[in-house]
């Protein structure tokens, strides 16, 4: 199991953490309050900085509960947050809701963090790409019926 750094920049930061041991996300906490009108967006910090181990990245991705039931998601779903960022890990919410305001109290849950590892690549330049039995189909075109 890796372990992250973690460093607490505001007293009400809360340590990320599975509700379930067999959860992919660890929940992210509010430290300020916010209000989003309909439509209106603002970042909410979660009060702590990390230092991610060099392969991994963490994902910032909505809860379900607060899309379904409250019309909040994450702006920028999923966000990204590098190894080598060591500022506070914020969250980018956007009202969904055509009609009513919501609020974010100190200490709600307000999106999941999910770590990944990604391999180390580069880019080549080539004259022609491989071909593949998809081809330049794209944009829906697995999900049409013949």
């Amino acid at each position: 199991m890796s372990e992250i750094p973690f460093q607490r920049l505001h007293p009400d930061a809360r340590l990320p953490t599975r509700a379930h041991d067999d959860d992919a996300g660890f929940d992210l906490h509010a430290t300020e309050t916010a209000v989003l009108a309909p439509g209106e967006r603002c970042a909410v910090g979660c009060g702590f900085a990390m230092a991610l181990p060099a392969g991994l990245a963490a994902l910032v991705v909505p809860r379900s509960g607060l899309a379904l039931h409250e019309g909040l998601g994450v702006l920028n779903a999923p966000g990204l947050i590098d190894a080598g960022y060591r500022g506070e890990i914020k969250v980018i919410l956007v009202n969904h809701d055509p009609l009513a305001t919501r609020s974010v109290e100190v200490g709600d849950r307000i999106a999941q963090l999910v770590l990944v590892q990604f391999p180390a690549a580069a880019f080549t330049e080539v004259a022609a790409l491989p071909g593949s039995v998809r081809g330049e189909g794209g944009f829906g075109s697995t999900g049409k019926s013949a």
